[in-house]
């Protein structure tokens, strides 16, 4: 079933095979993904072949200056006729969101998602909601335009398992995306090859994927390096630990495996740690990267033998 998923996405997410395999990683891990990128690379395409091919509901909050929380988690209204108020749902109320150019709103719709994305719930007039199982948010941001953006606090990119970059595609890849549009191949043509009753099971099978106990010293090694690295004014938290320790067990799960390996965990660490960790100004200044310094960290911690 993961393989005819991931084949259906990269028929019409053309070229992205290993973004396509991290968000997968991610859906079957219960994660969220931010994907940063310019415009018009295909993040809201990949979002929508997502939601087609795994037949789960799809909802889309465009996120601007005046989107308020109510739009998203939804508002109670007084019915008049009743003489009780009645909970209108919001946009967020779907299997599949697209946070589309999420830093493009205010911080206090921005942390309407807080409570969704790490409790599966709103909360709205002191009652809570559950929202659809399996629910999942690809945010999407514009790394290069800043102008009437409002950035992401810590505490919202933490609640995401990825960050994640679509980047261009060669040419062979345009010539065949060019083709694709020519022939009508849209995102409406697909047909799902799964449901979410099939995620919830796969999502089931990954938590039985074994962690010995050296690997999961190791990933708990990976992120305390983090912390003591004087380069970076933030370091991971222990949900870092905790989501690098989900996204390898989905990882070993996707390549057939019922255990995880050191590597599963080493091949992921700088998409789940990357967007959690802010270098001190100096470091900004002397021109420092996040990715080469978590590498540098990956080399310091030590590997089970077992």
């Amino acid at each position: 079933m993961i393989e005819k998923l991931e084949k259906q996405i990269n028929e019409y997410f053309v070229g992205k095979e290993d973004v396509v395999r991290k968000v997968l990683i991610c859906l079957l891990a219960g994660g969220h993904v931010l994907l940063e990128d310019v415009p018009g690379v295909g993040k809201t395409t990949l979002a929508r072949t997502l939601a087609k091919s795994t037949d789960l509901s799809f909802g889309r909050i465009q996120f601007t200056p005046d989107t308020l929380p109510s739009d998203v988690v939804g508002v109670s209204i007084y019915n008049m006729k009743t003489c009780e108020f009645e909970f209108r749902e919001g946009a967020i109320a779907k299997n599949l969101i697209l946070a589309d150019e999420i830093n493009r709103t205010s911080p206090k719709t921005q942390a309407s998602l807080l409570e969704a994305m790490a409790e599966g719930r709103v909360t709205v007039d002191k009652k809570t909601y559950d929202l659809p199982d399996p629910f999942m948010v690809i945010a999407t941001q514009n790394p290069v335009e800043f102008i009437g953006t409002y950035p992401l606090p810590e505490a919202q990119t933490d609640r995401f398992m990825m960050r994640l970059s679509v980047g261009y595609p060669d040419k062979e890849q345009e010539n065949l995306l060019a083709k694709n549009h020519i022939e009508g191949r849209t995102v409406e043509n697909i047909e799902s090859v799964c449901s979410a009753e099939d995620i919830r099971e796969l999502r089931g099978k990954v938590k039985d994927v074994h962690v010995s106990d050296g690997v999961i010293d190791y990933i708990r090694q990976i992120t305390e390096l983090t912390r003591s690295e004087k380069r970076f004014v933030l370091g991971a938290s222990p949900r870092a630990t905790l989501q690098l320790l989900d996204a390898s067990r989905a990882a070993a799960f996707i390549e057939g495996r019922d255990f995880v390996k050191p590597d599963d965990a080493k091949n992921l660490a700088v998409y789940v740690l990357h967007h959690r960790l802010v270098l001190t100004p100096e470091s900004s200044m002397a021109g420092d990267d996040t990715d080469s310094i978590i590498k540098a960290l990956l080399t310091r911690a030590k590997v089970p033998m077992e």
